[in-house]
């Protein structure tokens, strides 16, 4: 019997990683610092089956202690949301790059074999386009003037309107927020850790992950609980920019499942894979399915601003993880949100978007 490492392990995929190595027979212990943010203050966590730690990956004892006896890491902790890391720089890089690095020192003395770890379809900053002749364009960008005149579609430097088409992972990173300056160091310093050690590392380019229990307090935890939790309290979704961004959104469940096999997938080393649904979707067709799914009748409020730090399309290509993992999706968006909606009823919510934004405007990095 396996015995896995899953640091973040208490969190929203922690939780569904765990879940998922233990039914297919797996031990599991889990390093977590259970910060009030994401599990809110004085709440029970439940992990049955599952050895929880409390402890920071920052702290080499705690780390050196949890990998004892340990085959295989998934690495998930980390601080997650593009707007926050915007202004609360040293937290972001703290946890997330200074914890990685502590994480693969302690790893230096310990038998690991293999570790996989979350990174983001941030790092690739805006997703691949074609030009109107079909030629592939993989460094698009918007001026901060082009924001600011609220012309929100990408195009090429003659003004034709370029298409957004799915992203695979060749596209070069561009990193447009410290939060995907963050992702990228934990990847990179995972993948050197490999090579010099010898030791089989994966990371997973996690796109828009969606499903039950995500912190719906949590503001900057991901659009569907932004939007469910506006729902919830009888209020709009709010919308940056005009709405038709497109995102790609996958089941946490399907990440889940991901991750396990990345963790058992036989001669799998020194590889980037993304993990979405390969499908896109426009905010504003999300918001309107989450109302639907929640029976509200309401419309979103579109605030033609732009968040600095945010990017105008990116949604996965995912012929890597369907080769190298063997990895379909089997859980739609637009099949799922029920599921999701009854959960959140059944939750108290705290909708925190309003103090959000006011947090991002006081600092001017909303455009």
């Amino acid at each position: 019997m396996t015995l896995y490492l899953v640091t973040g392990g208490a969190g929203f995929i922690g939780r569904e990683v765990c879940r998922e190595l233990v039914s297919q027979g797996h031990q599991v212990r889990v390093l977590d610092s259970l910060i009030d943010q994401v599990h809110g203050a004085d709440q029970p966590v439940d992990m049955q089956g599952v050895e929880l730690r409390r402890g920071d990956v920052r702290d080499p004892a705690a780390v050196d202690s949890a990998l004892e006896g340990v085959e295989g890491v998934v690495h998930l902790a980390a601080e997650v949301g593009v707007g926050q890391s915007m202004y609360e720089i040293e937290r972001y890089v703290s946890t997330n790059d200074v914890g990685t690095a502590v994480l693969l020192q302690a790893m230096i003395d310990r038998p690991v074999r293999r570790i996989v770890v979350a990174s983001s379809m941030s790092v690739y900053g805006e997703g691949r386009y074609r030009t109107p002749d079909g030629r592939a364009v993989d460094d698009a960008r918007r001026s901060p003037q082009q924001i600011a005149e609220g012309r929100w579609g990408l195009t090429t430097p003659q003004g034709e309107a370029l298409t957004p088409v799915a992203t695979d992972e060749s596209k070069p990173v561009d990193l447009a927020s410290i939060y995907a300056l963050t992702k990228y160091f934990q990847e990179q310093a995972v993948l050197i850790f490999g090579r010099a050690y010898r030791r089989e590392a994966v990371a997973l380019r996690l796109f828009n992950v969606f499903g039950p229990g995500q912190a719906l307090s949590n503001p900057y935890t991901g659009v569907l609980a932004n939007f469910s939790s506006r729902v919830a309290a009888g209020q709009s979704p709010t919308i940056f920019e005009d709405g038709e961004q497109r995102r790609d959104f996958v089941h946490v469940r399907d990440v889940a499942r991901a991750f396990r096999l990345a963790l058992e997938t036989p001669q799998l080393q020194d590889t980037t894979i993304n993990i979405g649904s390969g499908q896109a979707y426009t905010i504003t067709q999300v918001a309107r399915m989450v109302a639907r799914a929640m029976d509200r009748d309401l419309e979103p409020e579109i605030m033609h601003k732009a968040r600095i730090g945010d990017i105008r399309n990116c949604f996965a290509d995912i012929g890597r993880a369907r080769s190298l993992l063997g990895f379909e999706p089997r859980e739609a968006l637009q099949d799922s949100l029920r599921e999701l909606a009854d959960w959140v009823a059944a939750q108290k919510v705290v909708d925190r978007n309003a103090e959000m934004r006011r947090q991002l405007e006081m600092r001017g990095l909303v455009a």
